[in-house]
């Protein structure tokens, strides 16, 4: 319970150990906290690991329970709802592409799985470059000095209605 903790105005698990003991901070979805906060206090659960067994009376006990015994939980439930072959893994695939068809970047889709490589979360994704419609082509960059050779009365080119100095550039987002 101690390792979940609000970062940013954001709960997360901090300090969590994953593969090759790399040590990262996961957010949790508010929903998710809610969640938690429910089981813990139906629980009773003040201190030590959220997830524990419970006996067939109803009684929690023990000091928490083994990933095998999460994977198959999630195995049941998968197969309730007509899922018969997942693996971990898919799981993971699945979060990474939900969190990448919402809008979410890249670079933190890659903290929140842990990759050490982007290329790694490339894959997971299955991100391929759009020549179609490059990133490159939503913004449009004009120098101070364009700027004032575009404000002249002798210059018939489209001056840009939208702009911000960022970095000693003008720059206008386009719409697409």
């Amino acid at each position: 319970m101690s390792e979940v903790q609000t970062r940013q105005g954001h709960w997360a698990i901090v300090d969590l150990v994953g593969k090759g003991g790399h040590i990262r901070t996961v957010p949790i979805p508010s929903w998710v906290k809610e969640a938690i906060d429910q089981w813990t206090l139906a629980a009773g659960i003040k201190d030590g690991r959220v997830f524990r067994a419970v006996s067939r009376a109803g009684r929690v006990w023990g000091l928490g329970i083994s990933q095998n015994v999460v994977w198959y939980v999630v195995k049941v439930c998968c197969e309730q709802v007509g899922l018969e072959r997942i693996a971990p893994h898919d799981l993971r695939r699945t979060c990474a592409k939900l969190c990448h068809t919402s809008g979410g970047e890249l670079e933190q889709i890659q903290f929140l799985l842990g990759h050490a490589s982007v290329q790694t979360t490339e894959r997971y994704l299955g991100c391929k470059q759009n020549l179609g419609q490059p990133v490159n082509d939503r913004f449009a960059l004009v120098t101070p000095r364009c700027l004032i050779l575009l404000e002249s009365p002798n210059c018939s080119a489209p001056l840009p209605r939208e702009h911000s100095l960022s970095e000693g550039l003008w720059s206008k987002t386009l719409s697409t």
